[in-house]
């Protein structure tokens, strides 16, 4: 099963975000098996980072809750929010997804 963990960030979190970052990449690598999409939030500069979004495949809502639970940026309360939501793929094309990280 899909599922989107939404994730707004804490305001003023940008350097908590800094101190995360290399246990967060590291967290995702080491579920790479499960993981579909993932990417950071930006505001409108394309810099400012707001807020996460991971697209997870799982087998139930418990899985989905723990991997969130144990997610590095969320165990430092990085997040102001965090929306978790069973998901279906309707449309899939990934040709349409940017070549860049920031996209183009």
């Amino acid at each position: 099963m899909l599922y989107i963990i939404y994730q707004i960030d804490k305001p003023g979190a940008a350097d908590l975000r800094a101190a995360h970052r290399e246990a967060h990449f590291k967290y995702l690598d080491e579920h790479e098996d499960i993981l579909v999409l993932g990417g950071a939030m930006l505001a409108e500069d394309g810099a400012t980072r707001t807020g996460s979004v991971l697209i997870i495949n799982v087998p139930d809502r418990e899985t989905a809750e723990r991997f969130s639970a144990n997610e590095p940026f969320r165990k430092a309360g990085l997040f102001e929010r965090v929306e978790i939501n069973r998901m279906r793929r309707g449309q899939w094309n990934p040709a349409a997804a940017p070549k860049t990280a920031e996209g183009s």
